[in-house]
């Protein structure tokens, strides 16, 4: 009963016998009811308060239960929707399911069979919500909230994958280690917000000029990581000049319109199994290669040759 009691039903019917009777049954039953005699009342109801359930006559003057349904979904309330009616045509069912209604009910109904009705809509959409939040939460596990890219740790699983592929298959596997030079100085002169948006607007040129195959990650703070499945280091090049170009050419702005300046990146490249024998040694010698792009200037592209560690 505690459970039904917070469960708020909005009913919509222009027959003011049915209308009252459905209330006074929904209320003896511990739901809290609110009830509208037009679809344009109903609107300014939901503009008011938030409902769990809207229950709706299909056959009403001015705005019918299809158009009721329409304007609901159009202005974005989220809650199911049940039709009723006392003429029915399969096509009327038809064409209200496609608009959206969950259920469709035939008057004269009996209590009984409104009840069921009541409960399987509520029930589906309590699992629609979990099924949403449980997707939400996985996604958050797994994705960087600022960029919206690839986090850590979802990079080590697929790294692991993608070079367990290629070992398999015996196919090159390249990685490149991205970092913004001389970040710190974009935060002092323009602030960590406007740190936040260069990132964010970096991530999103870093993804768009790789493929769709591509992983694209942040490593953390100023670091990304792009993982290219099937690609040689020549190929890689071409890619890592195109990043390392269109972000030297781009016009970062802050959350203000100010030109965010003199941001540019270094990349270091290597590659599975050509010059490295394991994840952990790919990774390895990608960062000594962009460490030593960053020793020899900054914004460069430099690939991993051998170099002393």
């Amino acid at each position: 009963m505690a459970e039904q009691q917070k469960t708020r039903i909005l009913i919509v019917d222009d027959e003011a016998p049915s209308r009252e009777m459905l209330a006074d049954f929904l209320m003896e039953d511990g739901f809290s009811v609110e009830s509208t005699a037009t679809g344009e009342a109903a609107l300014e109801s939901l503009k008011q308060a938030s409902f769990d359930l809207v229950i709706s006559d299909l056959r009403m003057p001015h705005m019918d239960g299809i158009a009721l349904i329409n304007h609901i979904k159009s202005r974005g309330f989220d809650m199911p929707i049940i039709v009723i009616t006392a003429f029915a045509t399969i096509e009327d069912a038809v064409t209200c399911m496609k608009a959206g209604a969950w259920e469709f009910i035939i008057k004269p109904f009996n209590f009984g069979q409104i009840k069921i009705a009541i409960k399987k809509v509520l029930e589906t959409k309590r699992l629609q919500i979990l099924a949403r939040e449980r997707e939400l939460y996985e996604k958050l596990s797994y994705s960087d909230e600022l960029t919206g890219l690839a986090n850590y740790r979802y990079f080590q699983k697929a790294l692991q994958k993608e070079t367990e592929r290629a070992r398999r298959y015996k196919r090159p596997l390249s990685l490149m280690m991205l970092d913004i030079d001389n970040f710190k100085n974009c935060n002092d002169a323009y602030g960590h917000l406007a740190g936040d948006m260069a990132l964010k607007q970096i991530a999103y040129l870093i993804k768009k000029n790789t493929r769709g195959c591509d992983f694209v990650a942040r490593y953390g703070g100023e670091e990304f990581t792009v993982l290219l499945p099937e690609t040689s280091i020549e190929e890689t090049q071409v890619v890592a000049d195109r990043i390392r170009d269109s972000i030297e050419t781009a016009v970062l702005k802050t959350d203000n319109g100010q030109t965010i300046r003199n941001l540019t990146i270094t990349i270091g490249i290597s590659s599975f199994p050509d010059k490295s024998f394991d994840q952990k040694e790919l990774v390895h010698t990608a960062d000594l290669a962009l460490y030593q792009g960053k020793v020899a200037g900054k914004n460069r592209v430099v690939v991993y040759n051998d170099v002393p560690r």
